[in-house]
């Protein structure tokens, strides 16, 4: 290692003091590539964090440092924990020296960083378009921006939809494969319509001065690559690279890490034989975003990649009991893309897993209320410590009726996010358009929102004017005495909203003296947030609209406008535009003027909002029961978790089936959500559960069978539950009857009328009725059978067997299907065998 200053050699041993054997030899470990394979609850943020405070007391500048995560959380955490083991208030001078330039990030906010310096180098670039004041476009402006393209093309939403298309693009980008690349490679009639709207949807965006969350990664890794002087700049800024959950990583992240450390081809710009200062940590057995272009490839061939690299396994968990602990390995041991590796406690006892099998839903959910009730009831554990995952959002509906009507308080870790409710991206789209004059986007949502008499046909005239003339919006709106098409009024309205904004802008100077002049001194960004908030009318707006519906959640509009400003405040209280002089903005030429104080940080401020991700959102602490899918949970840990819907369908989804692979990310799904448990661990299947309001017969997740019987409760609860519907209690007395009355009135055979808990146990043999439960023993190759969506088909092939058996049908109308027998509802056509 390099000789730096021993500036910090008091307390280096205590920052090694409490840790294991295994962390302690991660920490120590600051030359050299190095894989850090941390299982799950084994204290990875721990060891990620010493090594940083590690690296500063032997006195690695801080500025040579750059530690990449996925969320802003993880971020916030890290650089809190690191300013804590350097004993220095966050808000000292003494915490200013010796962490300064410390770059604790995600991916994107680094991209978003990078394209703001390095974009002027690229000006002369092809097909570049981006200067380094261009906005960046959230999931709803991808929508609204890919809808008018696509009507631009003329294609239908309904054989296109416009989150499909980008889902495409999206894949492609990550794999970064550009409009033009993909075009090439596109071959079927569907890929090259894709690659059609994906040429449109990128001149749209250059046109508008945007950029997507995946033209981050792409846009930067392409500056890396094309700019000796930004890589190499890159390159001597950052002597030390760590990437946390590393088993998440795409394509795109990966080579931006490969040119960060080493250069694209390896090659390492300090010691060649040591190789780069590149630390990745992660666990395969966690890698559960592969739908989203997660690639688990980059964590399994880390040592082909960096040859010599050290690999280090904490295996201990510091979190979960020993039968949760031990259930959970023996499932993920199933899986083959996977690195061995000690998954052990030291902890002593526990509960073992309780497994539920239950009547259907609603059985399901009223059984994992009385759980929760119990543990409350217990006193060992509070609403907070406690939450209930599922594969799927569909699946909470049931959960949350069941928690509403026994009076316990709950969250549901989705819905609208703040920053995506509508009054706030009104308020968003303002600011928008006054930091990036071309966002065309933004001008569409706010150019009669309040109504300013700017109407869709108006708003029509003016588009394809910008269109015909290649200017944005807001200019073709500056010259509307121009447009011949134009009345009178339209211009009028046009001309008000133009010298609305200008009023803002002071015509392009930015804010004008009387702005700059409070941007000087205290209250810059909240005193404009304020301004446009109630000079646009918005304000106004919402408090008529709050006055009219007397609902409260008109109120909580007005309020939610009135959080943004102190937002803007809070803001600008933390706002450095010194910390990382590094990554300030680089000019084209040397005698461009600066950028106006304020409008950095208003760019900062809208950049900050739009790197929000969804697991920023979920609070463990609120004081209720958390509700989550189970990827929303990655990260999180509750001394208390019921796990619902563990059936064949669900968990492993339908899609998954059909390929080991897909199996085994659902099988490191269930991994994930199991190993969250601190203490208790409920899971939970039903014989029935209802598909489209048609009851369906349930088969129990292939992974319950995986666990250990010696680390689980097995509690058959469908006798029960029908006992207590009969007397009236479950899930509400008149329900309860009426659902008793109807089960058996719809699924009780002949000759067991008065059996009790027969009726039950026959519908869940046969949901449907009576000929599809045996359907699928007869099918074979030849067979023609029928299915209710697709029509008329001709079996193919079957493979597998039980409730993996599929078949391959070609039917007559929609062409070849894969199809799980297990859910397929066919019917075999009388005589068909060929």
């Amino acid at each position: 290692m390099p000789h730096y200053p021993d500036s910090q050699a008091k307390g280096r041993d205590d920052l090694l003091a409490d840790l294991t054997e295994a962390q302690r030899e991660a920490v120590l470990h600051t030359e050299g590539p190095l894989l850090i394979l941390a299982a799950a609850g084994s204290g990875k943020t721990r060891v990620i964090t010493r090594r940083i405070a590690y690296l500063v007391s032997l006195g690695v500048p801080p500025w040579q440092i750059l530690a990449l995560t996925f969320t802003n959380k993880a971020a916030a955490e890290m650089r809190q924990r690191v300013l804590s083991l350097l004993g220095a208030d966050e808000d000292s001078a003494e915490t200013n020296r010796r962490t300064r330039g410390l770059t604790l990030s995600t991916f994107h906010a680094l991209c978003a960083r990078l394209l703001r310096r390095y974009a002027p180098l690229m000006a002369g670039a092809p097909g570049w378009g981006i200067r380094d004041d261009y906005t960046i476009y959230d999931a709803d402006d991808q929508n609204a921006l890919m809808k008018k393209v696509l009507a631009d093309l003329e294609l239908s939403s309904t054989n296109w939809p416009a989150r499909m298309v980008l889902a495409r693009i999206s894949a492609a980008k990550n794999e970064l494969m550009d409009a033009e690349t993909f075009g090439r490679a596109a071959v079927s009639f569907d890929d090259r319509t894709i690659a059609k709207a994906y040429r449109h949807y990128e001149a749209a965006l250059r046109t508008a001065n945007a950029v997507d969350f995946d033209d981050l990664l792409m846009l930067s890794v392409r500056v890396l690559r094309e700019s000796e002087e930004a890589r190499r700049e890159v390159q001597e800024r950052w002597k030390y690279l760590m990437i946390d959950e590393y088993q998440d990583t795409n394509h795109a992240q990966f080579v931006l890490a490969s040119l960060i450390c080493t250069g694209e081809n390896g090659h390492d710009a300090g010691d060649r034989a040591r190789g780069p200062n590149i630390c990745v940590v992660g666990d395969p057995d966690q890698s559960i975003y592969g739908w989203r272009g997660a690639d688990i490839s980059n964590i399994l061939e880390f040592e082909e990649r960096y040859p010599g690299a050290r690999v280090i396994a904490l295996g201990e968990n510091f979190r979960s009991t020993a039968p949760i602990l031990a259930a959970a390995d023996a499932l993920i041991r199933n899986n083959k893309q996977r690195k061995h590796k000690p998954l052990f406690t030291r902890a002593q006892g526990g509960d073992r897993i309780e497994v539920a099998r239950c009547a259907d839903e609603h059985h399901e959910a009223q059984h994992v209320v009385n759980w929760l009730k119990h543990l409350a009831e217990s006193g060992s554990l509070a609403w907070k410590d406690m939450a209930v995952f599922y594969r799927n959002n569909a699946l909470s509906r049931v959960a949350e009726d069941a928690l509403r009507r026994a009076g316990i308080p709950y969250i549901v870790a989705r819905g609208t996010a703040f920053y995506q409710r509508e009054e706030v991206k009104d308020l968003l789209s303002y600011l928008r358009l006054i930091a990036n004059e071309a966002d065309d986007v933004s001008l569409r949502r706010i150019a009669n929102k309040p109504a300013r008499k700017i109407s869709r046909s108006t708003m029509d005239v003016v588009e394809t004017w910008a269109e015909r003339w290649g200017v944005p919006l807001l200019e073709a709106m500056r010259r509307a005495d121009k447009i011949s098409d134009l009345g009178e009024q339209a211009t009028g309205a046009l001309r008000k909203f133009v010298q609305l904004i200008d009023s803002w802008t002071s015509g392009g100077t930015f804010m004008g003296a009387r702005m700059e002049q409070e941007a000087a001194g205290e209250g810059g960004l909240r005193a404009l947030v304020s301004r446009v908030l109630g000079e646009s009318g918005l304000e106004r707006h919402y408090k008529e609209l709050a006055a009219k519906t007397d609902k409260d959640s008109d109120e909580d509009r007005v309020r939610n406008l009135g959080e943004i400003v102190s937002a803007a405040a809070e803001f600008e209280a933390a706002y450095d535009p010194g910390a990382d002089p590094a990554l300030s903005p680089r000019r084209a030429r040397e005698d461009e003027p600066p950028i106006p104080p304020l409008l950095a940080m208003l760019r900062a401020y809208l950049e900050s909002v739009s790197l929000v991700a969804d697991a920023d959102k979920v609070d463990p602490a609120s004081g209720a029961v958390m509700l989550m899918t189970l990827h929303a949970a990655k990260g999180l840990e509750f001394p208390a978790v019921a796990m619902i819907g563990l059936e064949e369908g669900l968990l492993p989804g339908v899609r998954a089936m059909e390929a080991s692979e897909g199996i085994e990310e659902e099988r490191r799904l269930c991994f994930v959500g199991m190993t969250r448990a601190k203490r208790k661990l409920l899971m939970t299947h039903a014989k029935v559960r209802s598909q489209r309001g048609v009851p369906q017969r349930a088969i129990a997740s292939r992974f319950l069978l995986e666990l250990p019987r010696e680390q689980i409760i097995d509690k058959d609860l469908c006798d029960e539950w029908l006992e207590d519907v009969e007397s009236g209690f479950g899930y509400g007395p008149a329900r309860a009857r009426e659902s008793a009355e109807r089960r058996e009135a719809g699924s009780r055979p002949s000759g067991h009328a008065g059996t009790r808990g027969r009726g039950t146990a026959a519908f869940a043999e046969n949901p449907g009725g009576a000929s599809e439960s045996h359907a699928a023993d007869g099918i074979a190759s030849g067979v023609t059978v029928r299915h209710p969506q697709f029509g008329v088909g001709c079996v193919e092939v079957v493979q597998g067997a039980g409730i993996n058996r599929r078949a391959k049908i070609r039917f007559r109308d929609v062409g070849t299907k894969t199809l799980v027998l297990a859910y397929a509802r066919l019917e075999m056509v009388p005589n068909s065998r060929t």
